[in-house]
């Protein structure tokens, strides 16, 4: 077969086309840089194309990444979706519907939600709670001590920190809510503070910040759960991510706690910078919003490992949670709380090793 000339330059230029075509596909992109001065992760078949992130309104260290935009800059290619919501109650049934990734729930949620086997694990431990979590009352309502809550009217949200705390501190003075006439109300904190505006309940134990606008407004202090942690009734707050999303996108998971380290570091080295972010996201001053973040224990990175131990060796926090755990069966908030190793089988122990 006779090719002319016209085709042969045709058949040329197809040809080197194709070459041209292979040798462009092969090549790596260029890396840009975000603005923190990191490579930005890029969006690929090992990154979801949106993370989905259930928080809550608290001064720690998730709420900071929140305002600084760490995540966003950590991954400028994928969706970032902060949801929020009032309790951790609120949280566990996101999780058990599938709505979010990640997760913050205080130690009675989440251990409510290991034993009711909900689909996620925990993979960081953001702070132990101190004065954070009190028991405000009204400085009208001649309430003293524990004890003068007889025939009162107090709020918290139910299978919370804080509700976990009021039972304990009236368990520990021999208080029956129900014998000695203690009226227990279960309300979400923005349900909480506008019921003491209009002078429905005698006092409520709650956190920040709707804490720090009680106390505002007319109330004081009572008990704070830094003062029951001396007496064994602790608590704090970690994070959850879906046990799906944690399978499919490991390092992502081990992104984020790069990011939340980060935070921590943030508000260890420029509290005051930090506290000014902060005042926006808890509707607080800067001065009240630097008070209220003294107030938990920030825990980085490098401090997990005690926490969350190892499977053949459980760290505190699991047996903090099964403490937790036998008090919210005791209390009918469970069935029954499962064994030690079934809280420590739910914490991603492998990513602190």
């Amino acid at each position: 077969m006779v090719f002319k000339k016209s085709e042969i330059n045709a058949i040329l230029i197809i040809l080197l086309l194709l070459i041209f075509s292979v040798i462009t596909g092969c090549s790596s992109p260029k890396t840009s840089t975000a603005k923190n001065g990191e490579p930005p992760v890029s969006s690929s078949s090992s990154a979801p194309k949106e993370i989905r992130l259930g928080y809550q309104v608290s001064p720690n260290g998730e709420l900071l990444a929140k305002a600084l935009g760490l995540l966003e800059k950590k991954y400028p290619n994928i969706k970032i979706n902060w949801i929020k919501f009032d309790s951790g109650r609120d949280v566990n049934n996101a999780m058990a519907s599938g709505s979010i990734d990640f997760g913050l729930v205080g130690t009675p949620p989440g251990s409510i939600g290991i034993a009711n086997k909900l689909p996620y694990k925990v993979y960081y431990l953001h702070d132990m709670i101190g004065e954070s979590e009190a028991l405000v009352v009204k400085k009208d309502s001649g309430i003293q001590s524990l004890k003068d809550l007889k025939g009162k009217k107090i709020a918290t949200t139910f299978s919370s920190t804080s509700h976990f705390s009021l039972l304990g501190a009236l368990k520990a003075e021999k208080i029956n809510p129900e014998k000695d006439g203690i009226t227990l109300l279960d309300m979400q904190p923005p349900d909480i503070y506008a019921a003491w505006k209009r002078d429905d309940i005698d006092g409520a134990y709650i956190w920040q910040p709707t804490q720090t606008k009680l106390i505002n407004e007319g109330g004081r202090v009572i008990v704070t759960s830094k003062d029951l942690s001396k007496k064994g009734i602790v608590t704090g707050e970690f994070g959850i991510v879906n046990k799906e999303f944690a399978r499919k996108y490991p390092e992502i998971v081990k992104g984020y706690i790069s990011v939340l380290d980060k935070a921590v570091h943030y508000y260890r080295n420029k509290p005051k910078e930090a506290s000014q972010l902060l005042s926006k996201e808890l509707g607080l001053s800067p001065e009240e919003s630097l008070k209220t973040m003294k107030q938990i224990i920030w825990l980085d990175a490098s401090q997990q490992k005690d926490f969350f131990g190892e499977p053949e060796k459980p760290g505190k926090l699991a047996k903090i949670l099964k403490d937790t755990g036998d008090f919210m069966a005791q209390q009918k908030n469970i069935s029954s709380s499962p064994d030690l190793a079934t809280y420590q089988q739910a914490l991603l122990s492998d990513l602190y090793k």
